[in-house]
């Protein structure tokens, strides 16, 4: 079996000990490295090219997020989670904006933390339950308040099967090879979808299918 490779950033040293040795505790996790601050990070993902990074929102140098964007953005390939205490919308949506595949409650995040690192490293997006059922029961309250309106109702069987994949992390190309069709035909569809769901981003989908318990 091949190692997931981890590196932990946290300015906390006591709880980056106890994420370590909560993790290697299971097969098939590897910590690598770890950083106390965003900019340490950014320098350990280079260095030592890590599967995942775990990353704290609120750190000293460069706050958790601005270094996930960096990383995101320098290594595409390196899944990065962060552990935030924040459960309102407004920071997923920066996260997920930032390149964040995973996003975990702290006061949850021992107990979901292994099937996270499990679910990003495999192209998918997690999310804290607790974390998706606000957001969920949020939806349901809007649709409430605008009368029973649901705009993925206007989506077509195919468009929802094309919104799913997105959510979870696959690219067109993935997704037309998993649906026979051309990656032309699934970027009209995904088009289509962002425009019948008022739309504008892919991270703004990612929190959608969220809301909507489409992905947890």
């Amino acid at each position: 079996m091949t190692n997931i490779r981890i590196l932990l950033a946290d300015d906390h040293r006591v709880l980056r000990t106890g994420l370590r040795l909560l993790l290697e505790r299971h097969a098939g996790l590897q910590v690598v490295g770890e950083a106390s601050n965003g900019r340490e990070a950014v320098e350990a993902a280079a260095e030592l090219n890590p599967d995942v990074v775990v990353m704290d929102v609120a750190m000293p140098v460069l706050n958790g997020i601005d270094a996930a964007a960096q990383i995101a953005n320098r290594f595409p390939h390196i899944a990065t989670i962060v552990l935030s205490m924040h459960s309102d919308e407004g920071y997923l949506l920066r996260a997920l904006k930032a390149g964040a595949r995973g996003y975990l409650l702290k006061d949850s995040a021992e107990a979901e933390l292994v099937q996270a690192i499990r679910s990003v490293h495999e192209g998918k997006a997690f999310f804290s339950p607790a974390l998706s059922r606000m957001l969920i029961d949020d939806y349901i309250r809007q649709l409430q308040q605008r009368g029973g309106e649901d705009s993925y109702e206007l989506l077509t069987p195919r468009e929802r099967e094309i919104f799913q994949l997105l959510a979870e992390g696959r690219s067109s190309k993935e997704a037309a090879q998993l649906l026979n069709l051309s990656p032309y035909t699934v970027e009209t569809h995904r088009g289509n979808i962002m425009q019948k769901l008022n739309l504008h981003s892919l991270p703004e989908l990612i929190l959608y299918a969220v809301r909507k318990g489409i992905i947890a």
